[in-house]
């Protein structure tokens, strides 16, 4: 399998177990400038945060469909368009590396309770 086929396998993986609440690293901090108007605070390399939210965005072209986060531990302003949402970051900038609370707890008692 080649390596583009690998990382999109790897993209639609992470996209389907990160959740709210959910602690992540920020793997790509690399930013267009011209989107910088936009925000107050950005992600950064090897950081970790916690997921407060999750939607469906734009991307930094303006094109809508991107799956996006927004972090406990940044706030950024809210966008001029109804409904308003606050902008969010791409979710492929972050890999998770601790489940949220309940899925952890509720894992542990599937496990006690599987014969």
């Amino acid at each position: 399998m080649g390596q583009g086929r690998m990382a999109k396998r790897a993209k639609k993986a992470r996209q389907k177990t990160v959740r709210t609440g959910s602690k992540v690293v920020c793997v790509d901090d690399r930013f267009p400038t011209e989107i910088l108007i936009y925000y107050n605070a950005l992600p950064l390399k090897d950081r970790t945060y916690t997921v407060r939210q999750m939607g469906v965005g734009i991307d930094h072209k303006g094109e809508p469909g991107e799956i996006v986060v927004n972090l406990n531990e940044l706030k950024n302003p809210v966008s001029a368009k109804p409904p308003h949402p606050e902008r969010g970051f791409a979710l492929w900038r972050f890999r998770e590396i601790e489940p949220p609370k309940e899925a952890e707890e509720l894992a542990d008692e599937h496990v006690e309770a599987t014969p």
